[in-house]
């Protein structure tokens, strides 16, 4: 599918502006990453070679040890499987991520307590936090909850949000005012306040914050959207459309939604680093996803309870701030190239 002259555009105005572009490589990338954690930071091997037959156990079935020779049948530890055929030199090999440990693996060292500081030997590169667990893996897979979180609960809030104010802004009349006194009563329930009710009564899981979170998120986009079509409606395209006889859906669908696609745009890398700080901040206040989960704000809580322990807090702190910063150069960008001033003469 061609893209028109004008999206051409926009999107050569969005790459020429550096920051803006470049940060949205370092998001890709982050993402990226975090979808496929389990290739670098997992205690699973990626390849096990013994007496002639490889063996790829990152994404297949649990392997016993008694396939390898051990004394038991769970598991396989690979690290220690690694050790072994270094130690016997009959040819075996077994090749590990990155970073050799599961984010949910306690990884206790005797006559030693966590959290333990920064080790390369050890292979933990962040430290482990105050259960033993790798910091850097609970960080990874913890950006990895964070960012789907917030993509699942924008993709939710546009439906909503958009579907409802294009609605109020085309139809106008009672609809519109229906919606309007909801929003208005809406608004002012106190959210905090149901997310403590609900996680008292049931434990609240990944889908269903995201439902609750979409329940009070859908206003913004709302009103935005209600006050866009106003103005899209009573443009020439819109009566000339009409004129033609096409039919609301279609007036809906193919003009005024496709000229506010800038605006919704713009909204959307803001609305993705809102909902991080939101999922981050409820599981900081322990409203949010239960542990073990990996958490960016049950990593905050341990390191404000053990501020000795500075990697915990320094590295998520830090994981946070470069997150954040940019998915907001990403948005001010696309806020700029898909600036319709700049490309529109108004009389």
């Amino acid at each position: 599918m061609a893209l028109n002259p004008l999206t051409i555009r926009k999107l050569k105005r969005f790459q020429s502006i550096k920051r803006g572009f470049y940060s949205f490589i370092a998001v890709i990338v982050l993402i990226s990453v975090s979808l496929f954690a389990e290739l670098l930071i997992n205690n699973r091997a990626l390849v096990v070679y013994h007496n002639g037959t490889y063996y790829f156990p990152i994404y297949g079935e649990m392997i016993p040890g008694t396939v390898f020779g051990l004394e038991y049948d769970y598991e396989t530890n690979y690290r220690e499987l690694a050790q072994q055929f270094k130690k016997e030199g009959a040819g075996n090999w077994v090749l590990m991520p990155a970073v050799p440990f599961d984010p949910y693996e306690n990884d206790l060292k005797e006559n030693e307590f966590p959290p333990l500081p920064p080790s390369f030997e050890e292979k933990h590169y962040l430290g482990t936090d105050t259960a033993g667990r790798d910091v850097l893996a609970r960080l990874i897979y913890g950006f990895r909850t964070a960012i789907s979180f917030s993509l699942l609960l924008l993709f939710t809030n546009y439906v909503i949000g958009i579907s409802i104010g294009c609605a109020m802004g085309f139809l106008g009349g009672k609809f519109d005012l229906f919606f309007q006194r909801i929003i208005e009563i809406w608004s002012n329930v106190p959210f905090l306040y149901v997310i403590i009710i609900i996680s008292s009564v049931v434990i609240p899981n990944f889908f269903m914050l995201i439902v609750i979170m979409a329940i009070f998120g859908w206003i913004g986009i709302t009103w935005t959207m209600r006050t866009i079509t106003y103005k899209e409606k009573a443009r020439d395209y819109v009566l000339a459309a009409r004129a033609l006889g096409a039919s609301n859906r279609r007036i809906i669908f193919k003009h005024i939604i496709p000229n506010t696609i800038s605006i919704i745009v713009t909204y959307a890398p803001f609305s993705v680093s809102s909902g991080i700080v939101a999922l981050t901040s409820l599981d900081f206040l322990g409203f949010g996803l239960r542990p073990p989960t990996p958490s960016w704000g049950e990593l905050i809580q341990q390191g404000l309870a053990n501020l000795d322990a500075w990697w915990i807090g320094g590295s998520v702190i830090s994981a946070m701030f470069i997150t954040l910063l940019t998915v907001t150069f990403v948005g001010e960008a696309v806020r700029e190239a898909f600036d319709p001033k700049l490309h529109t003469t108004y009389e």
